[in-house]
């Protein structure tokens, strides 16, 4: 079968990737010249473990190819994938901008059945719209289906969440695409990962729904924190009885500087939008923004208070700066909220990221970084831990405390264990420890 994925950003490249290495033959699509030029050449935009390597392998074995060419793409294809960006509009709704140029570019080149598919985190009724779009645009009358396969992959371990998914979920209304789609997955009917068959809008809704929720668990778990530090509870100990309960689970119960990222915040933004223009009011939803907004000026007074109470004229190093490990996304990062904070606040920052240091420093040119977590730490006042990579949590402290003008680290990931930090002389801060 032949697949095209409009768009080569994180979620298509992954997908056109991971459908690949399925076997299927896939042709990656984007008006971006220069970012096909680099695909061409096996160079991936961004940081993602694995994803390299499953490209190169693939465009080698004959099975995936890059190419700005939408008409050859279409007519080629099978089915299309829209994978291009939704940003956050006009109070918080989805931009659909992006998947009506696609939509548009579809049903011009139409020339056969075609399963058109959203990738895409789009609101409910998006559906509908791709298909009026697509009859708008048609020169000639043909016969598609347009159906939603929503993504849930994790920055860091996308390749894994594609080939060993929780579930694959497909919207659509018409037994063929149903087929079509499904024999696309047939590989993952080998380990048995379940398939929910449902309407186009539900599996719209599914995928804010969960994206909503797992926002909730992570604002929930920061409000925990302050009060199991206003009474003296040790917050890991809360949150592992908590996940015991195979109700709860134990995932996104880990305290913090609070959810970034390209999807938690436009999503739960959107879903308030979508609600608000139901006639809905989304309350938790909105509470767990709310609660997220404000988990930096929480993570700054600490910040400060191990500075003296006074970040001016004070060095600080900040030791990640991705919204999360094992990937270069600093979109909607609580570590780049941070550094502005600090410098906001007059203070200086020097930052060390292993993987996301060109991208904060695209949205940062005057970011100073330096060459590793030492160098970062050389001189400063006090060491933050922003973003909890691997690297980071087996630091040499004798070093680390040489490098340091002062003996002040604020962990506010709870990598480290505040007796032992003391015992080797720092003067350590958690959360809700």
């Amino acid at each position: 079968m032949n697949i095209g994925v409009v768009g080569t950003g994180y979620v298509g490249v992954v997908t056109a990737a991971c459908f690949a290495e399925f076997g299927v033959s896939v042709v990656g699509v984007d008006k971006d010249a220069a970012k096909i030029a680099q695909l061409q050449k096996g160079v991936i935009p961004f940081f993602e473990p694995g994803l390299e390597e499953m490209v190169g392998r693939n465009m080698r074995e004959g099975r995936l190819a890059f190419t700005t060419d939408m008409k050859a793409a279409v007519e080629k294809s099978l089915a299309i994938f829209i994978a291009v960006g939704t940003p956050p509009g006009e109070g918080g709704a989805a931009d659909l901008s992006f998947v009506q140029e696609v939509a548009g570019a579809i049903g011009r080149h139409m020339d056969g059945y075609k399963v058109v598919v959203t990738k895409s985190t789009v609101p409910m009724g998006t559906g509908a719209r791709v298909r009026r779009w697509i009859e708008q645009a048609q020169t000639r009358r043909g016969a598609f289906s347009v159906s939603s396969n929503p993504e849930f992959l994790r920055e860091g371990s996308a390749i894994e969440d594609f080939m060993r998914p929780n579930r694959v979920v497909i919207g659509a209304d018409d037994p063929q695409a149903v087929a079509i789609l499904k024999d696309l997955y047939n590989p993952l009917n080998l380990i048995e990962v379940p398939f929910l068959v449902t309407s186009v809008v539900s599996a719209e809704m599914i995928k804010y729904a969960s994206n909503a929720f797992l926002a909730i668990k992570v604002s929930f778990i920061n409000e925990v924190a302050s009060l199991c530090e206003a009474v003296g509870a040790d917050v890991h100990d809360v949150a592992r009885g908590m996940g015991l309960d195979n109700r709860i689970g134990r995932k996104f119960l880990h305290p913090g500087p609070g959810y970034g990222g390209s999807c938690f915040p436009k999503d739960t933004r959107a879903i308030v939008s979508i609600a608000r223009q139901s006639g809905v009011t989304a309350r938790v939803v909105e509470a767990a923004i709310e609660v997220n907004e404000a988990q930096i000026g929480r993570m700054m007074d600490k910040i400060q208070a191990a500075a003296g109470g006074d970040l001016k004229g004070r060095r600080v190093a900040v030791l990640g700066l991705a919204f999360k490990p094992n990937t270069s996304d600093v979109r909607e990062s609580p570590a780049i909220r941070i550094v502005r904070e600090i410098l906001g606040r007059g203070g200086a920052v020097r930052a060390f990221d292993p993987a996301a240091t060109e991208e904060a420093k695209a949205a940062f040119p005057e970011l100073e970084t330096g060459r590793d977590a030492y160098d970062a730490a050389t001189g400063c006042d006090v060491l933050v831990i922003a973003t909890e990579w691997n690297q980071f949590r087996n630091l040499d402290w004798g070093r680390m405390k040489t490098a340091l003008r002062q003996a002040a680290v604020v962990d506010l990931r709870n990598v480290y264990e505040p007796g032992p930090m003391k015992d080797l002389g720092f003067r350590y801060t958690s959360v809700g420890r």
